[in-house]
């Protein structure tokens, strides 16, 4: 695990180190996800953010009947044509 010393500038800036950078492929930067976990900032990507929540949504709903995306809109359709 690597350490590194950031500044953070009273307007709530933060500039995250090149190897930091290079590991979550903001290179470029790009948007990321801040999240604050008991007392700690995590910094993810919008990508592992939307993973994170797939693999949340898989094991919640996952074989359940009725739970998929096909049922959501079907039932939506039938919803419709009811008004």
């Amino acid at each position: 695990m690597k350490y590194y010393k950031c500044h953070v500038a009273k307007s709530g800036r933060i500039s995250l180190p090149a190897p930091f950078r290079k590991a979550m492929g903001l290179e470029r930067g790009g948007d990321v996800v801040v999240v604050l976990e008991d007392r700690e900032i995590r910094i993810r990507t919008i990508a592992e953010s939307i993973a994170r929540a797939q693999a949340l949504t898989r094991r919640l709903l996952d074989g359940k009947p009725g739970m998929s995306v096909d049922d959501f809109i079907a039932e939506r359709r039938r919803e419709a044509a009811r008004e």
